[in-house]
């Protein structure tokens, strides 16, 4: 029979490691919006001349220097906030690692 202090510590387990898959799929959605991102630079660093962009329903024609310090504005953003998850992410696992040995050690008394 497992105590309430072990059956506590493998719920919160259970919970971190629901944390971690919420984590691990925005950080996914990140890095592609991370890709399609640097794909459009790549695209835009071909070109000089004016480019489209959308904004809301319709496209506007902006030269493609001013797209791309958009885009690479709002780049770096995004690798803030992946740098974010990765911190969040680690800190998790330790956790989890963490609660994963108290949990082995009570059960193996």
């Amino acid at each position: 029979m497992v105590d309430k202090s072990t059956q506590k510590k493998v719920e919160e387990l259970h919970n971190i490691e629901e944390n971690l898959r919420v984590i691990l799929v925005q950080k996914q959605n990140l890095q592609i919006q991370l890709l399609e991102m640097e794909n459009a630079i790549s695209e835009l660093e071909k070109t000089n001349d004016n480019a489209y962009k959308i904004v809301g329903a319709i496209m506007v024609e902006l030269p493609s220097e001013e797209i791309k310090k958009d885009l690479n504005s709002k780049k770096e953003i995004v690798e803030i906030k992946i740098k974010n998850l990765d911190k969040q992410e680690n800190k998790l696992k330790e956790e989890s690692n963490s609660i994963q040995k108290e949990v082995l050690s009570a059960l193996k008394e």
